[in-house]
């Protein structure tokens, strides 16, 4: 240890640290400044960065000790009295803040930056330098376009003049307008403050800290685990292994195959062998080499082929199923008969696709921290789904549901990633019990991508069929997806591949068959657009390729195709708004289609596609008559309005959603709402944030409620003035009657209602209607709404090289109504983003069962200088269900996005892409086929 003296945020602090201490981890544990985030602790991301003597670092790799003497500001010290930095205000004012976590460190780059960016500079030039400036900065997020729209405006306003008189800034809570006001979250402010805690910043006092040992094989047995000079570490209070902790569990009841720990083999290279708790997490870390694991490596199953085939005489990853293989679902539907419409077409396309494996990428890593006390268990954790967490920790650690308690706080992004009960939040609980300690843990980024759960390795071989006009006739689709050592959502996942293939086009011919198998590495489960994202690639690649030998333009056979409002598709799914013909007309227009098909020069393309999804699944996972969202609303004397909520706010602006619902409903503003979610404890049941399922299902349930609140404030007011209630009017913090005889303010409104009875609480929830058909797996993709939208995207191709660079994305997406059009559209440009990445650069690679790029340096999510300009349109279709018509727009957007790039290549190249992520290596020997013989 050596002392170290420093100011930070203008405070002198005189510290210890050891030589190989951070300066992230110095500034967040020992001075306490948590608005510094840890990211990926090699320095990758920019969450960490903070401004050491004006000029930003990576603190996450910047030794302590170098900065003896430095000043250091955090993103604590920017707001001066009250008020926010400039910058500050122009990320709030863009809806340049979601989940929030990458927020402190590209505010603080961007500060560092600005003074040095060219002033006077063209609109195109400042944003290419904001661009290249912001690129060590990761967002998985926003698509960085309304991020680099409050760094530019910044830099403006500072080049125009002294900086004393600014724009003015209104808070969120000011802004007037309900439903289809644009607006920031509600807790933006807090975000870009450094003030929102996230799991990993919460520190309860006398914390253990919990670190894990991995196995180093894919498929091995246990034979002995000995933790005899680990246990005698000074400051080792717990090890556990897996028989400690035997029990199940898995976000499927159907497909529960999971232990905390493993129990007997291990099936994967990372799979937690042992825990320990510790004083620190140093002596944790080092307890964890000390423990001495006996394995006897069995024949591993990598690949999906492998999977397929006869295991022999060897033993199988998981011993269950009919038949000696590791087949863990098949998924099969049929509707008419696929191999004779496929004769009777008149045109035919038939393709083969390979797609790797995706990570979510959200810059939060996993961090819990779990204890006991005298009403049982309490966890805060960093979750999407706390119901689903809540039945599983009362499964395995054997404790009635009413003795379990998940907390989710601000949650730094998820896309279907933090959606499961995850082994690590077991096994904390687990210590904490053993130890009668709080614990807490935070996986490092390797740790990340080794839990996966992210998007299926797949193959797929489908087949279309199409008549001399264009009318669709057939498809026809036979999928294998590699699900890895476990199950998790896979058995959706498996019937997803298919069933969602069924629109946003007209097809009485459809059919499909999909194998998920088990293999010996991470497992795999949902991510956004969970289950159709490679299937709606592969179709609309085949699409475009009929529309070529149709000889019609592939925009116009989509026209002809699409499936009508108000109908039911072939499999039973009921559509009711359908906004894809004005989805695709709207960017066509934008892109100049019709002028520029097939005239931009060679290398140069355009390329289109459309896709559908769904607004939350009318079937709960769990069998049972529970709502499938409730809410409650609490208003007492003091006039504001209590919204709780189960759902899970992950940085898509769940609620303040809920809050612009309640204060559309009652008529008030924005200041006089309060939203309390996701605390299994305090706020009633949903099931999470997935399946595009918030704003629809919790939406309507948050109507639900205000509208019995409202009726229970006209009941007041009819019986102490006598009003008839058809007369009464809420509206601007008001009630009043058509004549205004009874004109109240809110407060005296609340007055009436509370007199002699206190606080009114009330309760809304939603109830899906029944749906689908009678023939097993109707279930599967069934909705109460699907959302539609297009895709249009401009490549540039290297002719030489094979280099893919997309310029620019048109996009268009029927939410049926956006409730917030600023979060709605960070939504769009968010998922058209992760597409792009999906399509060019994102991909998991192994190696004998050993991932090779578990880190964000070589798994290459798009930077800010790699993103295309995104041109985003909001499509309203008003659905007849949905909360003031609203549906869903947070995953849905991804599915046409990647095939609209593959198409632009092609119209480019004429090199059709039927393998992900796009290689230059493959485009230029692709291209090279495609060569007149000599």
């Amino acid at each position: 240890m050596q002392r170290i003296n420093l100011k930070i945020n203008g405070q002198h602090f005189h510290l210890l640290a050891t030589e190989h201490e951070t300066l992230a981890h110095l500034v967040r544990e020992k001075a306490g400044l948590t608005g510094t985030k840890i990211g990926c602790e090699e320095g990758s991301c920019g969450a960490c960065t903070v401004l050491v003597d004006g000029k930003a670092v990576l603190s996450c790799i910047t030794p302590a000790l170098r900065c003896e003497g430095s000043e250091v500001t955090t993103i604590e010290a920017l707001a001066k009295d009250g008020k926010l930095h400039r910058l500050q205000e122009l990320f709030v004012e863009k809806g340049a803040i979601q989940c929030g976590f990458c927020t402190p460190g590209m505010v603080l780059t961007a500060l560092s930056l600005a003074p040095s960016l060219v002033r006077g500079a063209d609109a195109s030039a400042l944003t290419r330098k904001v661009k290249e400036g912001l690129s060590g900065n990761l967002c998985r997020c926003t698509g960085y376009k309304k991020i680099i729209e409050a760094v530019a405006d910044y830099v403006k306003e500072i080049s125009a003049g002294d900086g004393s008189e600014f724009p003015s800034f209104k808070p969120a809570h000011e802004i007037k307008g309900g439903v289809g006001t644009p607006r920031p979250y509600i807790e933006a402010e807090k975000k870009v403050r450094g003030a929102a805690e996230y799991a990993d910043d919460i520190v309860l006092k006398n914390s253990l800290h919990c670190r894990f040992l991995r196995s180093k094989y894919p498929h091995a047995l246990i034979e002995d685990v000995d933790v005899s000079e680990a246990i005698q570490l000074q400051g080792v209070h717990y090890i556990a292994t897996g028989p400690e902790i035997p029990g199940k569990f898995g976000v499927l009841p159907i497909s529960q195959d999971e232990t905390a720990m493993a129990v007997e083999k291990v099936r994967y290279v990372g799979e937690i062998v042992a825990a320990v708790a510790a004083d620190t997490e140093d002596i944790a870390t080092e307890a964890c080499r000390l423990i001495r694991v006996k394995y006897r490596p069995i024949k591993e199953f990598l690949t999906i082929e492998d999977s397929l085939n006869d295991a022999g005489g060897n033993e199988r990853i998981h011993d269950f199923g009919k038949f000696n293989n590791n087949i863990h679902k098949k998924a099969e539907l049929r509707f008419g008969d696929q191999q004779q419409g496929i004769k009777e077409a008149e045109y035919t396309s038939k393709m083969s696709f390979e797609f790797e494996g995706l990570s979510h990428g959200f810059t939060e890593p996993h961090a819990a921290t779990a204890y006991w006390d005298e009403n049982g268990l309490t966890i805060i954790t960093a979750t999407q789904v706390p119901h689903y967490l809540h039945r599983a920790l009362a499964k395995v650690m054997e404790v009635p549901l009413s003795r379990v308690r998940v907390i989710k706080p601000y949650l730094g992004g998820g896309f279907g990633g933090k959606s499961d009960p995850f082994p690590h939040e077991i096994i904390v609980a687990h210590l904490s019990r053993k130890t009668g300690r709080p614990v807490r843990m935070r996986l490092s980024r390797e740790e990340v991508f080794l839990t996966n759960h992210g998007r299926h390795p797949s193959k797929m071989t489908v087949e279309m069929g199409i008549s001399g006009d264009g009318t669709m006739k057939v498809l026809d689709a036979g999928i294998a997806i590699d699900g890895g050592a476990y199950g998790s959502f896979g058995v959706v996942t498996s019937y997803y591949n298919g069933v969602l293939l069924q629109a946003p086009y007209k097809l009485d011919n459809f059919g499909f068959r999909t194998y998920r198998v088990y293999t010996n590495k991470p497992q795999c489960g949902a991510m956004r657009g969970h289950g159709a994202v490679n299937s709606r690639f592969a179709v609309e690649s085949l699409i475009d390729d009929l529309a070529l030998k149709v000889k019609m333009d592939p925009c116009e056979l989509r026209l002809k195709n699409f499936l009508d409002s108000n109908t039911l598709t072939v499999g039973q799914y009921r559509i009711t708004s359908n906004g894809s013909r004005e989805s695709l007309q709207k960017v066509m227009e934008l892109s100049g289609w019709k002028e520029r098909i097939g005239k931009l020069k060679k290398g140069r393309g355009l390329g289109v596609a459309c896709g559908f999804f769904i607004s939350g699944s009318a079937l709960p996972i769990i069998w049972n008559e529970l709502p499938q969202s409730v809410v409650h609303l609490k208003l007492d004397f003091d006039g504001r309005v209590l919204v709780t909520s189960g759902s899970s706010d992950i940085g898509q602006g769940s609620d303040t959603m809920l809050a612009i619902i309640v204060s559309e409903v009652l008529g008030i503003g924005m200041d006089k709402i309060f939203v309390l979610a996701a605390d299994t404890l305090l706020t009633p049941v949903d099931f999470g944030s997935y399946s595009s399922r918030v704003t629809f299902m919790a939406g309507n349930a948050a109507k639900d409620a205000a509208l019995n609140l409202k009726t229970e404030i006209i009941a007041a007011l009819v019986k102490k003035h006598n009003v008839p209630p058809p007369e009464l009017n809420f509206s601007d913090d008001r009630v009043f009657t058509n004549d205004k005889n009874l004109d109240l303010s809110w407060m005296e409104a609340v007055e009436i209602l509370t007199a002699k009875r206190g606080a009114v609480s009330v309760s809304g929830k939603y109830i899906s209607p029944k749906l689908g058909g009678d023939f097993k797996g109707a279930g599967a993709g069934l909705s109460p709404s699907y959302s539609f939208g297009a895709c249009i995207a401009e490549v540039d191709v290297d002719l030489e090289t094979g280099y893919v660079k997309v310029i620019d994305i048109w996009g268009a997406h029927d939410c049926g109504k956006a409730l917030n059009p600023l979060a709605v559209e960070g939504q769009l440009e968010g998922s058209w983003h992760m597409g792009t990445g999906q399509a060019v650069s994102e991909q998991m690679k192994y190696y004998k069962g050993m991932l090779l790029n578990n880190n964000f340096l070589e798994y290459k999510i798009p930077t800010s200088l790699d993103t295309p300009d995104i041109h985003a349109s909001i499509i309203e279709t008003m659905d007849p269900e949905g909360p003031f018509g609203a549906k869903e727009a947070g995953e849905g957007a991804i599915h046409p996005v990647i095939p609209a790039i593959a198409n632009a290549i092609f119209n480019a190249t004429g090199v059709r892409i039927t393998r992900l992520p796009v290689s230059a290596e493959d485009v230029l020997a692709k291209m090279k086929e495609n060569l007149p013989a000599e």
